[in-house]
């Protein structure tokens, strides 16, 4: 089955030009066939109106459970975590759902990713302008390739449900070494570069930067492990910090 198709003209528009922007009832109809809008409820109360690709190749067509889960795990600990100057990339954003609820709660600075495909990024942009903001900042990237910028300014970088493949593993883990390790900030308008999160009664002290990420479908524990195993053999540290939400970071020396 073909990747889903469709017209960057048919989500940006202004109607102007009703020759170039129109479509003939075919194209509508492969349009039909290719998306299914839904309204997905994120904490609290939030409606969020999102076109979902009925298949994608690369698996970007649908919320998955993680999404809802590490939503609530966010807004639980946002008065620590997040603030509206906080820089954030999110990893495999799809639908980019995720990345549009943060903004709306939080108007945290927030940046989409996904594989390079420019078909996700225009229904990220998409589902932006559907729920009233403007199309967020986005980098096509394959997990493993060269970053698009040498010097990674995301204080926070968050994902749900992306340990799928297990053969990306490796480049996974080479992209957040890299997003860690060669970590620039911009400036010093973010703040401190510590968060403390409370887990289980227990304060625990991070130092930006971090990445946070949530999942719900079902992977083989075995696998899991080869992630985490591989995490800390690229000179990671992972903590467990909520239910299926762990937070990696660099390796750092204790003090003395």
């Amino acid at each position: 089955m073909e990747t889903a198709l469709f017209s960057p003209a048919s989500l940006f528009g202004d109607g102007d030009d009703d020759n170039a922007l129109s479509l003939s009832q075919h194209e509508q109809q492969e349009q039909e066939e290719v998306f299914v809008e839904r309204t997905h409820t994120f904490p609290p109360q939030m409606n969020l109106k999102i076109r979902e690709f009925s298949f994608h190749i690369l698996n970007a067509n649908l919320l998955w459970p993680g999404t809802f889960a590490f939503a609530d795990w966010l807004l639980l600990h946002h008065q620590s975590l997040l603030h509206p100057r906080l820089r954030v990339l999110e990893l495999g954003s799809g639908t980019g759902a995720l990345a549009i609820f943060l903004k709306s709660s939080f108007q945290v600075d927030i940046t989409t990713s996904d594989y390079d495909d420019p078909q996700i990024e225009l229904n990220i942009a998409h589902n932006c302008t559907s729920n009233g903001l403007h199309p967020l900042p986005h980098i096509r990237h394959t997990w493993g390739e060269p970053f698009p910028t040498s010097a990674p300014y995301w204080e926070l970088i968050i994902a749900s449900d992306i340990l799928l493949y297990v053969k990306q593993y490796p480049n996974l883990i080479k992209t957040l070494c890299f997003l860690l390790e060669s970590y620039k900030p911009l400036d010093q308008i973010s703040g401190t570069t510590k968060r403390s999160i409370t887990v289980s009664g227990e304060e625990i002290e991070l130092e930006l930067p971090i990445f946070i990420m949530s999942w719900r479908r079902r992977i083989g524990k075995e696998d899991e492990q080869l992630f985490f195993r591989g995490c800390e053999k690229a000179g990671l540290t992972v903590r467990h910090v909520g239910s299926r939400v762990y937070c990696i970071t660099i390796a750092r020396p204790s003090s003395q």
